[in-house]
């Protein structure tokens, strides 16, 4: 694997360097010695962030940690990325990565057993009136969801707010 590592607002020490190597090596079992792991750390406030991304053909294994100490997201951002790998192997294999150069064969080929399948229990279907972002939010906080889905009165696109952390909304809008 190469393991390509930026910071954004911390310096990157020889020994963050090093954390990160060692605990991404864990996944080499996977993946083929050409596939790219990009890595961004980062600090905002007291928050010490980690982001790894893995383009796999045509999509993205990514996972994102915070914590307060550098090397604790380090660490679970391994496992992290470990556990959707497994979970997600059945659909890797029907999606067919097995081609993909990216993966190691014998992780594709491994049986590991029972895997977790995915399975939709409930449909929800229900009238969307148009509305700006802002009382698309109003709305999700009155029903007390965390997220809230809705047709933007600007764009009369389908568009989703969500909870973010810190008591802040996102914003998600189609991409034509």
């Amino acid at each position: 694997m190469k393991i390509k590592i930026t910071g954004k607002n911390i310096e990157l020490t020889e020994g963050l360097k090093t954390a990160v190597e060692n605990k991404l090596n864990k996944l080499e079992k996977y993946f083929t010695p050409e596939t790219e792991v990009h890595v961004t750390l980062s600090v905002e406030k007291e928050r010490q962030k980690i982001e790894v991304t893995i383009p796999v053909k045509g999509s993205y294994i990514r996972s994102e940690q915070v914590s307060d100490d550098m090397y604790v997201s380090i660490d679970l951002v391994e496992e992290v990325i470990e556990r959707q790998l497994k979970k997600y192997k059945a659909k890797l294999v029907t999606k067919h990565h097995s081609e993909s150069p990216v993966f190691k064969r014998e992780f594709l080929e491994e049986d590991t057993g029972s895997e977790e399948e995915i399975r939709i229990i409930r449909s929800k279907k229900f009238d969307m009136k148009p509305m700006y972002p802002e009382d698309a939010c109003v709305e999700m906080e009155l029903l007390g969801h965390d997220f809230f889905v809705f047709i933007n009165a600007e764009t009369e696109e389908v568009n989703v707010v969500y909870k973010r952390k810190g008591n802040t909304y996102g914003l998600i809008e189609p991409e034509c």
